[in-house]
């Protein structure tokens, strides 16, 4: 798809799925919490949480399961077995790549995400070379700026709002996402995106939208698309 998109000048990226493979963890650490009562994790159930903050996403599988426990309860359970294997999630394909390359031209960068600052630091504690290329992150989890998650466009709002200098148009703001509630979150907040979506996800509800480029991963992504300066020739894909 061809975007007319030649004045993006800044860049947003999701965490969890997109720039580290954390939703593998997820979903194995959900399939063993569930199985604790009897239930089943199902998409239906993941592509709901995906993107949100703890709280939310915690009360989403918990009245959807019917599970006899409070949020506080999900939280200790769960986060016993992600905390142990989110230091060994891996740097999502073409993300190196991409991030050098934007930031070898100066578009500034940031992180949304739903992840609260626990389960941040964790994820990309260990990584300071991935976090040494972004200008801010915004943690919706624990922001108390950002009053709603994903798919409301709270997050990404604060997220541009915070780079400098300001204001920054939201048109010109390219938004890397995974979730489909971040893609709707994103189109919320006048921006366009670049889904690079699970493949059980349904692309379908986005065709023809001008503002939705579907990617099957960084890889794939081609700045000249969008008014960026392109990759090196014979640069390759990781």
């Amino acid at each position: 798809m061809t975007t007319n998109s030649s004045s993006i000048t800044h860049a947003i990226f999701d965490m969890d799925g997109l720039l580290i493979d954390t939703e593998s963890v997820y979903t194995d650490c959900y399939n063993k919490f569930c199985a604790q009562f009897g239930k089943q994790f199902t998409w239906e159930i993941k592509q709901k949480q995906m993107g949100r903050p703890p709280n939310e996403s915690a009360k989403i599988i918990i009245d959807h399961l019917d599970l006899p426990i409070t949020v506080e309860q999900h939280h200790e359970m769960i986060n016993t077995m992600l905390l142990k294997e989110f230091p060994y999630s891996k740097i999502m394909p073409g993300v190196n790549r991409l991030l050098e390359h934007l930031w070898q031209h100066r578009v500034p960068m940031c992180i949304a995400t739903g992840s609260d600052q626990t389960g941040f630091d964790v994820k990309v504690g260990g990584r300071p070379e991935l976090l040494s290329k972004f200008h801010h992150w915004v943690l919706a989890g624990s922001d108390p700026a950002v009053g709603h998650g994903k798919p409301a466009p709270d997050c990404f709002l604060v997220a541009a709002d915070r780079f400098d200098p300001t204001p920054i148009d939201p048109a010109r703001v390219l938004v890397f996402e995974d979730a489909p509630n971040g893609v709707e979150a994103a189109l919320a907040a006048g921006m366009k995106v670049v889904w690079c979506p699970d493949p059980r996800a349904d692309i379908s509800v986005h065709a023809g939208n001008p503002s939705v480029t579907v990617l099957r991963s960084l890889e794939d992504f081609q700045p000249e698309t969008f008014g960026l300066p392109p990759f090196p020739t014979g640069d390759p894909s990781e």
